[in-house]
């Protein structure tokens, strides 16, 4: 087995808590922000506001044929995701490699959720200084790069070459 009972622990309370912070946030967003203007915080470091993407990452394929999007956004997200689980409970993980993709799976699944249910996904956050900001997202978006990055130097980590203890060439002990 790929992780161990402690492992599988710390994947657990990982997807539970970002598929439950994720959903309240947008709860959350949806009975205070929508249909208010903007919020501003921080010296307009932190804005919130209601939005409803309809697309996907910084709303592309927004504009796209209901059928298409559809297709692209809700099938092929949910094979991709299911495929993803697949591999997760099969391949061997380290403990950064496993939570990475635990984070990424849960983000996933959260918005895929919203997907299902409405055909759009809530997104509420933006942050930024002056005129350079980001696109408006939420929480599972902000689990999937999370995810995504802590997966890679995980496994970055993982396959680098060990150093030569000395200049004999012998590997450590």
């Amino acid at each position: 087995m790929g992780i161990k009972v402690a492992g599988w622990v710390v994947v657990t309370v990982a997807i539970v808590a970002t598929i439950g912070c994720d959903r309240a946030t947008k709860h959350a967003a949806t009975t205070m922000l929508s249909g208010q203007p903007d919020h501003s915080y921080l010296a307009d470091t932190v804005r919130l506001g209601y939005v409803e993407n309809s697309g996907g990452f910084l709303s592309l394929g927004a504009d796209w044929p209901p059928a298409l999007r559809t297709m692209f956004f809700t099938v092929a997200t949910g094979t991709m995701l299911l495929t993803l689980a697949v591999v997760a409970l099969r391949r061997r993980h380290d403990k950064w490699s496993g939570l990475g993709f635990a984070l990424f799976l849960a983000g996933g699944a959260s918005n895929w959720v919203d997907r299902m249910a409405r055909g759009s996904v809530v997104d509420f956050l933006n942050i930024g200084v002056g005129p350079m900001r980001t696109g408006v997202f939420n929480i599972a978006d902000v689990a999937i790069m999370l995810g995504a990055g802590i997966f890679v130097l995980a496994e970055f980590r993982r396959n680098r070459p060990r150093k030569l203890s000395s200049s004999t060439g012998d590997r450590p002990a």
